[in-house]
């Protein structure tokens, strides 16, 4: 059985002010239809004979992950649920010991959730290529060739054929310089190191016992000793403080005799820096990429997007990055564009939240856009999906008044429970316990004012959830 886990717990924080840590790249729509996520996804059911996949992903993003499922209408996924990050090893160990309950053969094509694939056949076939390597044992990955001298990936040296399109792993290389990077594609026998694998689930657990026992020994433990909640699977978060943080690469594929690299030309980026969606993306006659509403004037190479109501208008500049947000605009050489991440360490050093949430902000039920805020009140555009609910709750420092743009509302507040329809509105006083329901089957809008002493999100007292957060 082939089984794709696909991996979904990175921040993507180069892509700041766009993906941050609340809502991260693989979950956007960055380039082409759909997510980066539901991209990857429906690239696995192009294969043949291919199984429902396992996705791990970070607690934060249970609710994404699974409401992107559903869009696809894919039946029999599985999440599995990290209590916090422990990089590449120990999720695709998660991932592995999941398959091993559905067969003991289980084969599983590991993925990132947020890189962008131009060519799924090329892939497609790949993987059929990889099928027999990783049937007999070895760890397969997937170099891409490379069509210039890059010094943002690691590479792979490769060795002689073991069969077919196969090659033995000769070498993981880090990061090199340029002139190393321009001897690398001279050379050409190095690819570029994809992080994309298929092998045996019980191979790559039987590597990992063998060059890092004490991981194995604590995934283990902190999947056993986890549970089942909604259509998720919780890892035991104490059990799993103690995993220790490390790649796969590190971990396992610079230390086992079996990794095999097939190479590849797929038009693949990790959409890794606002670069490198440059580079990936279809330019105008000036070689600028734009997206929303922009204008550009005597502008060149340049990504401009414009992700709010708000234009970006350049003039006169060569090589920029301008991204626009509702609460952040970021400006930037293209040659930088790596460094964007230092302004999401200087947010969260400095306490603000930029880097965490955008001012539109999604929950299970729906989402809530900020408009706007002063001393002791805040108006938001409160959105619920058809037949969803917030949670039966009270507040101890505001009372909140109630607007319907559109759809119906369900609304309890104490011991009443009525409907509103467009234009009517409600009170719900301080302290008093209230829930907001969507009866309807078109999505709920309606305005929201919230008054009172201090408004913080964690100013929330939940007594009834059915997303379990009670």
């Amino acid at each position: 059985m082939l089984i794709p886990l696909i991996l979904s717990g990175g921040s993507g924080t180069r892509l700041w002010p766009v993906s941050r840590r609340n809502l991260p790249k693989q979950f956007l729509s960055i380039s082409g239809d759909g997510t980066l996520f539901q991209q990857t996804v429906v690239r696995t059911q192009q294969l043949p004979d291919v199984a429902a996949p396992i996705v791990v992903a970070s607690e934060d993003h249970r609710f994404l992950a699974a409401d992107q499922l559903l869009d696809l209408h894919v039946q029999g996924a599985t999440i599995v649920l990290e209590p916090l990050p422990r990089n590449t090893a120990p999720a695709i160990a998660l991932g592995a010991l999941k398959a091993l309950e559905h067969d003991a053969e289980a084969l599983l094509l590991v993925l990132p959730a947020d890189h962008l694939i131009g060519d799924a056949e090329s892939f497609t076939a790949a993987v059929q290529q990889a099928l027999p390597a990783a049937r007999q044992g070895w760890l397969v990955t997937f170099g891409i060739r490379p069509d210039r001298p890059e010094t943002g990936f690691g590479y792979i040296r490769r060795a002689e054929s073991i069969g077919g399109a196969a090659f033995r792993v000769e070498q993981f290389v880090e990061k090199p310089d340029q002139p190393t990077a321009q001897s690398y594609l001279k050379d050409g026998g190095y690819d570029w190191n994809s992080g994309m694998f298929l092998f045996k689930a019980a191979r790559y657990l039987e590597e990992l016992g063998q060059h890092a026992p004490d991981m194995l020994a604590a995934v283990r433990e902190a999947y056993a000793t986890g549970r089942s909640d909604l259509d998720f699977v919780r890892v035991d978060k104490e059990a799993f403080v103690k995993v220790p943080d490390n790649s796969i690469d590190y971990a396992v594929m610079e230390k086992t005799t079996r990794a095999a690299v097939i190479p590849v030309s797929c038009a693949w980026s990790d959409i890794g820096s606002w670069s490198a969606l440059w580079l990936s993306g279809k330019h105008d006659e000036q070689g600028n990429q734009r997206e929303g509403d922009t204008l550009a004037i005597n502008t060149r190479n340049s990504l401009l997007r414009s992700h709010d109501r708000h234009m970006i208008a350049t003039v006169g500049v060569d090589d920029l990055i301008v991204v626009s947000t509702p609460d952040a605009t970021l400006v930037a050489h293209r040659d930088a564009a790596q460094d964007v991440k230092k302004v999401v360490d200087q947010l969260k050093a400095s306490g603000r939240t930029e880097h965490s949430f955008h001012r539109v902000v999604h929950r299970p039920w729906g989402s809530y856009d900020s408009l706007e805020a002063g001393s002791r009140f805040q108006v938001k555009r409160i959105v619920v999906k058809p037949g969803a609910s917030l949670s039966l709750q009270k507040h101890h420092h505001r009372a909140e008044h109630w607007i319907v743009v559109s759809g119906t509302a369900e609304v309890t507040c104490d011991d009443k429970v009525f409907l509103l329809g467009e234009n009517q509105s409600t009170y719900i006083p301080l302290g008093s316990v209230h829930r907001l329901r969507n009866p309807g089957k078109v999505p709920l809008e309606l305005i929201e004012v919230q008054s009172g002493s201090y408004l913080g999100e964690d100013d929330i007292v939940r007594f009834d959830d059915v997303y379990g957060r009670a």
